[in-house]
């Protein structure tokens, strides 16, 4: 038996069109869910819009990682480019988010080898951090599934990571090109007995970037031991990444019109480090019953420096002295002595955010699979449970500092001395879950599960008693789904399902209206958050045609006591977190593939997304010129920021000769509105459509020199967007305060694949 679970997650309502990238649609498909057993289910039988991809799908788009394969292929996808550090993108998903930033409002639940691996202290997800060359299979599963315990609220990501059993090969390749970009990968696995296997790859990538002072590194190695006897599995794997990112984000649009490489201010750097180990067990007890479970421990390290505009500047009270200026009122800055801080052009113009956050998790889970007959029909139950535990320490402070002509931060020396945070937090979830397949007849399924969670946190404040708390959620989700298969080809499905997110510590130490945090850099007392709990209904059809599949579906997701980051400053980062009530995303989703041929395959996909408020309340939004005294009224109806309301999709490859071929796709997406225009007042995004393509060339059966192109008819675009106040920077002449993140240019890379 497969040691990666067989997925319960499947088996709930996962009401799977089960959209395979590249390929024909396969009879059964295999699921990666929340324990790592493996399970062959019958199609007919799953009930949701999944997406399937594998490591050959990756390699073919020539795609940089998990996150640009999945922007460029998968349905009602989309990125945000906030950062602007290719490393360091925000998915959407169905208007859900999973980022690398502290501060969203985290709705996808993402697996690696049935591990869940969102970040504890913030639930974000650092892409960076997945080692992209041991990704085998990618299952992108929507709806609220209970299955896939906290944070699914959108969907999930399930990652399954390749083995020696698998991938039998050794393989190296490199490219190099458009911003000094290097990319070197290498993997091997086989077997070293008929019980025993072995994978392992490594790969380092290193960039200038294409904006001004935005370099990338990146390095990850990731290995594999299998024991694999008759009745028994054992997967254990290691993960060492280690990257420096630097992305230094939105500049304003009219810095953007004479040059779009130039930045605002400088640096934005984030270091981040992981080690990770996970053991999974697969044993079958007999012909209906079998045993799986996991255990893992995951150390990660993310220390950031950014450089800043400033909210400080010479008080008019007490002149030669430093203030912090707030709605009007000046605060005397006293440094780390209470002295307060003299004025001086060293410490006028910036500000300098370090952070350093530490997180060390460990788990474990074990699941029961029974497959037997109930009333003369199939039948499956699986049964559950999990336990994770994570132990947190956070630390930050403001530097004073100036702006150098490059627009560098400059560090003076003086530090606000009420800025030091010193957080320990402590996390533990607690779940128990079911799922129950029942073969109603021969063209009929239906499917109940259920997850029960109950999450702990702890907040000890390290240099006082304002952050200090302890907070307790709970709830059953449960889920339903039904398939009917009414002809042959064709397949109807319907599910209901629920999730829900617990409020993480980052959002319980700063949810206050009145003192607002600049994250990740500050924290202030709790006011109490309420759980957001997600609620989706998922319709539609699905068939088989001659060489491929299509599928038409459309969903309703709505979120009760949606937490959402307030903006409340001039900064990106400076705002409150808070519960808004309602939220709703609804959509049409179509997708279609084909293999008419050996030598052709191609796949088009269209999304529409239709993500609004259902409460009236008003945000903060100074810089917004439509803004009344600073506030934005937002009312049922508007539309949530950047989440564009259409998405397309097209892509195929064509094999002109034997050695000879042609990989291209097409992503075009409308406009969207940007951060802090929750009224919906001002004009969104320019609407935009990219073009990217591969060349390959077989030299031989073990080798292949390529041409990757990006953007080929160097569309300009923007995929994020917010306001700002540029004058204080940039002088006078600049007014607009729109402030925009450029997509890439045009760009080319060679490279060499062999296999041997």
């Amino acid at each position: 038996m497969s040691l990666h679970l067989r997925c319960v997650l499947f088996a709930v309502l996962c009401s799977c069109d089960t959209h395979v990238v590249g390929q024909q649609l396969l009879e059964t498909v295999e699921v990666v869910g929340t324990t790592p057993l493996g399970l062959g289910l019958d199609v007919d039988r799953i009930a949701s819009n999944t997406q399937i991809a594998t490591s050959e799908d990756l390699r073919e788009r020539g795609a940089l990682d998990l996150t640009d394969f999945i922007n460029r292929t998968f349905v009602s996808v989309s990125i945000n480019e906030a950062q602007n550090n290719p490393l360091q993108p925000d998915i959407r998903y169905r208007g859900f988010v999973g980022s690398p930033l502290l501060g969203l409002p985290q709705g996808i639940a993402v697996y690696q080898d049935a591990v869940r691996i969102n970040e504890p202290f913030g639930d974000t997800v650092n892409w960076a951090l997945i080692p992209q060359s041991a990704i085998d299979t990618i299952h992108l599963i929507p709806g609220s599934n209970p299955l896939f315990g906290l944070n699914a609220l959108g969907g999930a990501i399930s990652i399954r990571t390749k083995d020696g059993f698998t991938h039998q090969s050794n393989s190296v390749a490199i490219l190099g090109g458009s911003f000094s970009r290097i990319k070197v990968e290498a993997e091997t696995g086989g077997q070293v007995s008929d019980d025993l296997g072995y994978f392992v790859t490594a790969s380092h990538l290193e960039e200038d970037g294409w904006r001004n002072f935005s370099p990338t590194d990146a390095t990850q190695l990731f290995s594999k031991l299998t024991w694999q006897l008759d009745q028994t599995r054992i997967d254990t794997s290691l993960s060492l990444i280690d990257t420096d990112l630097v992305g230094n984000g939105a500049a304003p649009i009219e810095l953007l019109s004479t040059d779009r490489q130039e930045i605002f201010t400088r640096p934005d750097r984030t270091q981040g480090k992981l080690t990770q180990i996970i053991t999974g067990i697969s044993h079958t007890i007999s012909d209906q019953l079998s045993l799986t479970g996991n255990v893992y421990a995951r150390h990660s390290d993310t220390v950031t420096h950014n450089g800043d505009d400033s909210d400080f500047e010479e008080c008019e009270s007490s002149p030669h002295l430093i203030c912090r200026i707030e709605n009007g009122d000046e605060e005397i800055v006293l440094d780390l002595s209470g002295i307060p801080v003299p004025i001086n052009e060293n410490v006028e113009g910036a500000t300098i955010n370090r952070t350093n956050l530490e997180q060390n998790g460990f788990g474990i889970s074990l699941q029961l699979d029974w497959e037997t007959t109930l009333v003369d029909r199939e039948n499956q139950f699986i049964v559950g449970i999990g336990h994770d535990k994570s132990n947190i320490e956070f630390l930050s402070n403001l530097e004073l500092g100036s702006l150098d002509a490059t627009r560098k931060a400059i560090p003076s020396g003086f530090f606000v001395g009420d800025s030091f945070t010193r957080l320990k937090t402590n996390n533990e979830n607690a779940s128990l879950y079911f799922s129950d397949i029942f073969s109603a007849s021969d063209a009929m399924a239906i499917t109940i599960s259920g997850r029960y969670n109950r999450t702990r946190i702890n907040l000890r404040d390290q240099l006082g008693t304002a952050l200090s708390g302890n907070h307790e959620f709970e709830r059953f989700n449960p889920a339903l789904g039904l398939t009917y298969r009414f002809t042959e080809n064709k397949t109807f499905f319907a599910s209901y399902s629920e999730s829900n997110r617990a409020p993480s510590p980052v959002e319980l130490t700063c949810a206050d209206e009145n003192d607002p945090c600049r994250l990740p850099n500050a924290f202030l007392a709790d006011p109490p958050l309420a759980q957001v709990i997600a609620k989706t209904y998922e319709v539609g059809i699905r068939g088989i045609w001659t060489g491929g599949n299509w599928s038409a579906g459309t969903f309703l997701t709505t979120n009760s006591n949606d937490i959402l980051f307030i903006s409340a400053g001039t900064l990106t980062n400076e705002g409150f977190f808070d519960n808004v009530g309602q939220t709703q995303r609804k959509g049409l989703e179509l997708s279609i593939n084909n293999q008419p041929t050996q030598q052709i395959n191609w796949f088009a996909n269209y999304s529409y997304l239709k993500a609004v408020f259902r409460e009236n309340f008003a945000v903060p939004s100074p810089n917004n010129p439509a803004a009344i005294e600073g506030r934005m009224s937002v009312k049922p109806g508007d539309r949530l920021p950047l989440i564009p309301d259409h998405l397309l999709k097209v892509g195929g490859q064509i094999s002109v000769t034997e050695k000879f071929s042609i990989n291209g796709d097409l992503l075009a997406t409308s406009g969207q509105y940007l951060r802090g225009d929750e009224s919906n007042l001002m004009e969104k995004t320019t609407p935009y459509m990219v073009i990217n393509a591969r060349l390959e060339y077989r030299l031989n059966e073990g080798t292949i020199f390529f041409l990757a192109m990006n953007n080929l008819l160097d569309e300009k675009y923007e995929t994020f967007g917010l306001f700002g106040e540029p004058s204080e920077v940039l002088g006078e002449n600049f007014k607009n305060n729109r402030f925009l993140s450029p997509g890439a240019p045009r760009a080319a890379w060679l490279g060499l694949r062999m296999t041997f």
